[in-house]
């Protein structure tokens, strides 16, 4: 009975030491990951750089070129519509049936003309605008990257008021994106044809 219990001790003395000596050895202990370097971050206003660049200003130049000479125009239809409005209120009683009808319907031509040339000349001068955002813009994507690299910066971000509150001032690369440009970009260089058909969205 004694050799009995003496066995079953044995037995399960030495279970613990065979399930350690089953256990694989620990890893060796992995190296940590290299550190990452602090992100160099900075901002600039693409509005201020579009319209402050010489090829902006030049460009927008036309545009309000453009935009006077429509006004003109739509000051001499208004003129002429105002013109055949007070002859209708004037005359209009005096004018058999037939010529007060001819009258009002030249009134209603002008007005409908007025409104179209409006229209028409809004779509255009937002048009030209548009190319020449675009224009400008596309042009500028290489010169933030130049920027970017010279200076060692990891992001540059478009200034953007529903994100950022506050921007220190120092961070504000605008400046030195636009010097680039115009370094690059000279105004006698070849500029994009005013005919140019508007960027796709």
């Amino acid at each position: 009975m004694s050799r009995l219990i003496l066995r079953v001790l044995l037995a399960a003395l030495g279970m613990p030491l065979f399930a350690i000596a089953q256990t694989p050895a620990p890893a060796p202990a992995t190296q940590p990951p290299a550190a990452i370097a602090p992100a160099k971050l900075a901002w600039m206003n693409l509005e201020a750089a579009v319209f402050s660049c010489d090829e902006g200003k030049r460009e927008f130049v036309e545009v309000q070129k453009f935009v006077d000479s429509k006004n003109a125009e739509l000051e001499s239809l208004r003129k002429e519509a105002e013109s055949l409005r007070n002859q209708l209120n004037v005359q209009g009683s005096k004018l058999t049936d037939e010529a007060r009808l001819d009258l009002e319907g030249q009134v209603d031509a002008k007005d409908t003309n007025l409104q179209r040339f409006q229209q028409d000349t809004q779509k255009e001068i937002d048009n030209r605008r548009m190319r020449a955002t675009n224009y400008i813009g596309k042009r500028l994507l290489p010169v933030i990257e130049k920027v970017a690299r010279e200076k060692g910066l990891t992001a540059v971000f478009y200034f953007t008021s529903s994100r950022d509150a506050w921007v220190d001032p120092a961070l504000n690369v605008t400046e030195d994106v636009v010097k680039a440009y115009n370094q690059t970009y000279p105004v006698t260089a070849s500029k994009a044809p005013a005919t140019a058909a508007p960027a796709k969205p």
